[in-house]
């Protein structure tokens, strides 16, 4: 089965990583664009990073804020002229409260941008499910409950909700077409030993992928450690039972369930992976990563309120360099491996390429 949660895929783009350098005056677009559509969302998670007042992540986002539908079918356009690979929609809210998100994956599906989306699957239903099924590329929804009661205990919801989203999820399949139907499920000290049971149910919805993640509780690692440490034997040892029993060539179990570690070691001082792969926000402002949107004091890269995507983008490179991990980025990111490995790539001594 091949992998749809590598970190190499940014390799299959050279030309892309050649230009990333404050030396190579090129500008390149993004591969990936992350889009915030709307800061709604009706469920209230106790470890969602957009509501927590412990975590940095949404520490300046604004609920109210959404793209306006004209903005909205801009920023399209300008990836269609710009080379822009693949869209992903997620939150801040979800992007299934969004309502002009049908029109939007309407101009979607006839441009070669592959898109995808992010959703707590409440709205997964009507037109718009139809659209994502025939012609996303993937969709996934974060769930945390595994049955009616746990579920409207962790989102502040009546009870019945799971149900409809199983529901919702059987009746997507149903639907056809290309889309890889994914569950995200987050781990804490109340859902972690039912595991097993849980990746039973989301297999039988005809679900093509879960994928076993910690909840975070701290922007301090050694407190998300101690919070797992607890538990840790018992979610590998259930991950590795429900891969034994249900992953197959059709269902994909990713294990990306692990401690946090101790230290922060970002030596470097500016971000590649934000030229490959950045967020625009429903506050019309663009961010180098998921892990710094809404964060004002040291994620913002610019504002697209008053000028296009395309002439921000391609409008002077400094703006790729003003923030610096090693003094900006105390939190821990999924790009810092990617980073690294660019790094790497980058730095090599063209003298010595052909020394494999």
């Amino acid at each position: 089965m091949s992998s749809k949660y590598t970190f190499l895929k940014m390799f299959h783009f050279k030309d892309k990583l050649d230009s990333l350098t404050k030396e190579n005056k090129q500008i390149k677009a993004p591969i990936h664009i992350r889009i915030k559509p709307t800061n709604i969302c009706a469920h209230n998670c106790w470890y969602c990073a957009y509501k927590s007042d412990d975590l940095q992540l949404g520490q300046d986002m604004v609920t109210k804020d959404s793209i306006p539908k004209e903005k909205m079918m801009e920023i399209i356009d300008d990836c269609v002229e710009m080379g822009v690979k693949a869209i992903t929609f997620s939150g801040g809210g979800d992007p299934f409260y969004y309502k002009h998100l049908l029109e939007t994956v309407k101009k979607l599906k006839d441009t070669p941008i592959q898109f995808a989306s992010l959703t707590n699957g409440a709205n997964l239903k009507g037109e718009v499910a139809e659209i994502f099924a025939k012609h996303a590329t993937w969709l996934r929804i974060s769930i945390d409950g595994w049955d009616d009661k746990s579920y409207a205990n962790y989102r502040g919801i009546k009870e019945g909700e799971f149900s409809k989203l199983i529901t919702n999820m059987k009746n997507f399949k149903l639907i056809g077409g290309k889309c890889a139907l994914g569950v995200s499920y987050i781990v804490d000290n109340k859902n972690y030993n039912h595991i097993y049971e849980f990746v039973k149910l989301i297999k039988s919805t005809g679900a093509d992928s879960i994928k076993i993640s910690p909840c975070v509780i701290s922007n301090d690692a050694k407190d998300n450690d101690n919070y797992h440490k607890s538990l840790f034997d018992e979610v590998q040892k259930q991950i590795t039972n429900a891969k034994i029993d249900f992953e197959d060539d059709n269902f994909e179990i990713y294990n990306s369930y692990h401690l946090f570690g101790d230290e922060i070691d970002k030596t470097y001082n500016w971000c590649p992976y934000m030229q490959i792969l950045p967020v625009i926000g429903a506050d019309l402002n663009i961010y180098p990563c998921q892990d710094k949107a809404y964060n004002l004091e040291n994620g913002l890269v610019g504002s697209i309120k008053n000028i296009s995507f395309k002439k921000f983008w391609f409008n002077d490179k400094n703006k790729f360099f003003k923030i610096n991990p090693s003094r900006d980025c105390r939190n821990r990111c999924v790009a810092d491996g990617k980073n690294k490995m660019i790094f790497d790539y980058l730095n090599a001594n063209d003298e010595h390429l052909g020394f494999v």
